[in-house]
């Protein structure tokens, strides 16, 4: 039977999200699932499944690279896990989240989700982007919020990932958005995902590198961009999100920790966006500015 590594680590709730953070954010998209739960008082476990063609060895090392300083001091167990439970494992640690009216589930929750939520599925191989971590979680709050306040004709969500966030969008206002990401798998599985929540005819999921693509003028400008990514890339594109924001328009920020605000802030004031609103959960910021 085919075995794929799995890597276990018991910490401090504290650092146990953190590294989780940390690790979802660093490996490819669908390389590996990362599992972070409570075992007892302030100890949890962060358990990370490689896919079968990884040896045990290669995937702590990844880890630990990722880590950098962190991973001083971690004791990393290594070990084995036959690949039906390796799907099992990964289904318990994704519980459904809610943010706002929205709440992210997998598949094998399916019939236990309230009728008067908006329902995202979300399958739990694809571990970033699902709503458990902090940043998809504050967006879709501060999504939840703005779309209280006024309805948004063309909205753009930039690094799209697993989709959560168009299809959010689409399925609350029943209308268009675009969704784009620099990672031709990932806007794939994001127009998979609309299609399979009821969000196709709402949400068009494009593979493009940069603004130089031609959908972002003949779909823009936008009166909402939401863009979760990290707070290098959100600094170096505020200039090309001005650009292609209307008049008036919304701006959502996520994939930046709470020290990188800052940062991404003044780049962002340096285009004449003013923020809004800030959220931060487990130690990551969401910024909502105005054009």
């Amino acid at each position: 039977m085919t075995q794929s590594p799995v890597i276990r680590l018991d910490l401090d709730e504290a650092t146990a999200k953190r590294v989780s953070d940390v690790l979802e954010d660093a490996f490819p998209f669908g390389e590996v699932s990362i599992s972070a739960f409570e075992t007892g008082p302030d100890a949890w476990r962060v358990e990370v499944y490689g896919s079968p063609e990884m040896e045990a060895a290669e995937l702590a090392s990844a880890m630990r690279e990722a880590l950098g300083p962190e991973a001083t001091g971690l004791r990393l167990e290594q070990g084995a896990i036959d690949e039906h439970d390796w799907i099992a494992k990964s289904l318990e640690g994704l519980k459904p989240v809610p943010a706002g009216r929205f709440v992210i589930h997998g598949s094998h929750d399916r019939d236990k989700i309230p009728a008067d939520v908006i329902a995202i599925e979300i399958e739990a191989a694809l571990a970033f982007g699902t709503g458990h971590h902090g940043t998809t979680r504050g967006c879709l709050i501060a999504i939840d919020e703005l779309l209280t306040e006024r309805r948004f004709e063309r909205v753009l969500d930039l690094g799209s990932g697993t989709g959560v966030l168009a299809i959010a969008i689409g399925l609350a206002q029943k209308s268009p958005v675009l969704a784009t990401d620099i990672d031709e798998t990932s806007a794939r599985i994001a127009g998979e995902n609309a299609a399979a929540n009821g969000a196709g005819e709402f949400v068009t999921s494009i593979h493009a590198e940069s603004f130089d693509h031609p959908v972002f003028s003949e779909r823009g400008p936008f009166d909402l961009i939401v863009a979760n990514i990290l707070a290098g890339p959100l600094v170096q594109l505020a200039p090309d999100v001005k650009r292609h924001l209307a008049g008036g328009g919304r701006v959502v920020l996520s994939g930046l920790m709470n020290h990188e605000e800052d940062q991404v802030l003044a780049a962002y004031a340096a285009e004449g966006l003013a923020p809004v609103k800030k959220l931060r959960l487990e130690g990551w910021s969401t910024l909502v500015l105005q054009g």
